[in-house]
């Protein structure tokens, strides 16, 4: 068991993961400060309910990942921006609010790596279907995509694809919160097959012949 600051966030960090953050909160600039001082992480968890600043006091989910500040640019009256990388997961087993900002007691985890056959099958499976990802979503321009850097060990392709994903909060929070590697991996591999198949219809051009008719009055 450990204890964390917590940082309640409208977003979800992923293990890898940079997260850039301005901090203007006297609590959060309290919190930030405290972590620079002693060489530590913070925690990053999604908002369930309430609000990222001021009131009403955000509750989070319970799972989450802890977060090194990995650079700072201080600005005037204390304000911060801060660039910090996901670390490890966490999961929140008790909350302390009488400080300032929350206090987590939180125990770290990582995905099983529970059924080694289907690991290597969904792992073999997924990264393809990330580099067609890529590939979709990548400019004619863009020429900082590499496909040779796309890992090859399942996990490593797992942590890229959750990073990867443009997905709303809430399929992101279930994804960071599977404790079974093979799980996690099935679960990606469905996710990107329906969002490859989707990105390819909505960006492809109408054919030539296409016509929907004249338009409703309604």
């Amino acid at each position: 068991m450990a204890t964390l600051p917590l940082f309640p966030l409208n977003t979800v960090l992923f293990p890898g993961m940079q997260i850039k953050l301005h901090i203007f909160e006297e609590r959060y600039k309290l919190m930030i400060n405290r972590c620079i001082d002693s060489d530590e992480p913070f925690g990053v968890v999604l908002i369930k309910s309430g609000r990222e600043a001021r009131m009403p006091a955000a509750t989070p989910h319970l799972v989450g990942c802890a977060a090194a500040i990995s650079n700072v640019q201080r600005l005037p009256l204390g304000r911060m921006n801060i660039t910090a990388t996901g670390q490890r997961r966490f999961r929140i087993r008790a909350i302390d609010r009488s400080n300032p900002f929350l206090l987590g007691d939180v125990e770290f985890f990582s995905p099983v790596d529970d059924q080694p056959g289907l690991i290597r099958s969904y792992g073999e499976r997924l990264r393809p279907l990330v580099l067609r990802y890529l590939e979709i979503l990548a400019s004619p321009e863009d020429a900082s995509f590499d496909p040779t850097q796309i890992p090859h060990r399942p996990r490593a392709v797992a942590q890229l694809a959750s990073i990867l994903l443009q997905a709303d909060n809430e399929q992101k929070q279930e994804l960071l919160s599977m404790e079974s590697l093979a799980r996690l991996l099935e679960t990606l591999v469905d996710i990107y097959r329906l969002e490859t198949l989707l990105l390819k219809v909505r960006l492809a051009p109408p054919d030539k012949d296409f016509n929907i008719g004249p338009f409703s009055s309604n």
